[in-house]
């Protein structure tokens, strides 16, 4: 299957900032060295202004806050489109050409392809040769009439398809890698799985048989005792279980099939925190449930209920990490209905994501905690909501508490 569409390649805050600042100072820097040093045929300043503006637009806070947010997601595309393809390609060929851009056609694609995913890459620099081609022919009173654009010979066409052609493979490479490494995660957990499950059905055998002696001797005086243990040993088989199958299912991040399942949101939530494997008695009774707004969508109802299986999973551990003593209301769930969409909130009182980290968490193969974590859960958790038409954000302060927000389109009737 191929693997999902990224829009921002490795995101984070300082990433955006550097090439917005790139952008806002290098464009001005660019226009005066062609327009005054190294002078070039065609040159625009109120363009580059354009061009400086948008830059500054990536370094917004509101734009780097949320990297996963869907206005983030169409934003930074659109305004690499506009500075890379879409301007060079304009550029150039207002010169006619040349070796100055030339140049920066090569540099600009190999560019392209590094920032976003290969696919929109692709897409993105054919659309903005051919946009920049019909307003050249567009529009009137150009600085270099059209007869010029004849100077563009083989040469220029071999020298740009080369560095193309460097830059799709550069991208398949990069979604190949991380196609691998998806694939070697999934089958040494499924090795780990197998190899572990058979000690847990050897586990579970010997709780049926400590109950099976229990109702033979029932007046025994440690009968009771017996029967808490055996009822202990069963929860941790479940539970162990439970872990092995969220973490199989975390790993298929890129073998997820579609479903378009209609879904009440209050039932989906009951039934995952009601079926979760608590370690605890105090941790069962520190989930609660708040249906404000109960709505349907379209989606996996199994696919959801790991979402929420993962969220509750991290939840309890960042409960825990803060040595929480899982007060009634410590881990809230949430079922809303804001300005037409449907929302599930996931809010703990937990130790927090680190603000500098919130930007990565999203991201496969990251995780806050390298003993424990391979770092696909919320990748998985953000995969599936998106793959229903919705979106997931958090705000979170450090030894504060997080508060995921699942945005979901409302299903028709």
């Amino acid at each position: 299957m191929p693997s999902p569409l990224e829009p921002i390649l490795h995101p984070s805050p300082w990433r955006l900032r550097l090439i917005g600042l790139s952008l806002l100072l290098g464009n001005p820097l660019f226009g005066w060295i062609w327009s005054s040093w190294l002078v070039q045929p065609y040159e625009s300043p109120w363009l580059r202004g354009v061009m400086s503006a948008l830059g500054g637009v990536l370094m917004l806070p509101p734009v780097i806050s949320d990297l996963s947010s869907p206005v983030t997601r169409v934003l930074v595309p659109v305004i690499t489109w506009v500075e890379l393809p879409f301007f060079f390609s304009w550029m150039y060929l207002n010169n006619a050409g040349g070796t100055v851009w030339l140049s920066s056609m090569c540099a600009m694609i190999l560019i392209y392809y590094h920032l976003t995913d290969w696919r929109i890459a692709t897409v993105g620099t054919i659309s903005g040769a051919l946009v920049a081609w019909g307003l050249l022919n567009w529009l009137p009173h150009q600085s270099v009439p059209l007869a010029g654009l004849a100077n563009l010979g083989a040469v220029d066409a071999v020298v740009i398809a080369f560095s193309w052609g460097c830059a799709i493979l550069l991208g398949l490479s990069s979604a190949n890698l991380r196609r691998e490494q998806l694939a070697h995660t999934l089958t040494t957990i499924g090795i780990m799985a197998h190899e572990l499950r058979t000690p847990l059905s050897t586990a579970a055998l010997i709780g049926d048989a400590i109950q099976l002696e229990i109702e033979r001797q029932p007046e025994h005086p440690r009968a009771q005792q017996f029967e808490k243990l055996a009822v202990r040993l069963h929860g941790l088989v479940r539970h162990m279980n439970h872990q092995i199958d969220t973490q199989i299912a975390n790993a298929k991040l890129l073998q997820l099939p579609r479903y378009d399942q209609r879904i009440l949101a209050s039932k989906l939530v009951n039934e995952v925190t009601s079926n979760y494997p608590y370690q605890s008695t105090r941790q069962r009774e520190c989930v609660q449930v708040l249906i404000r707004t109960d709505f349907v969508f379209r989606a996996s109802f199994t696919q959801f209920s790991q979402v929420l299986d993962n969220m509750i999973k991290n939840a309890l551990h960042s409960l825990m990490a803060a040595d929480s003593k899982y007060p009634p209301g410590a881990l809230r769930i949430e079922v809303g209905v804001a300005r037409n969409r449907g929302r599930i909130v996931v809010a703990d009182d937990g130790m927090g994501i680190d603000p500098a980290l919130q930007a990565k968490i999203f991201k496969p193969f990251f995780s806050s905690n390298r003993g424990t974590g391979h770092g696909l859960g919320l990748a998985f958790c953000q995969q599936v909501v998106q793959s229903a038409g919705g979106s997931i954000h958090v705000k979170s302060e450090f030894a504060v508490g997080a508060i995921f927000t699942i945005d979901l389109p409302l299903a028709g009737s």
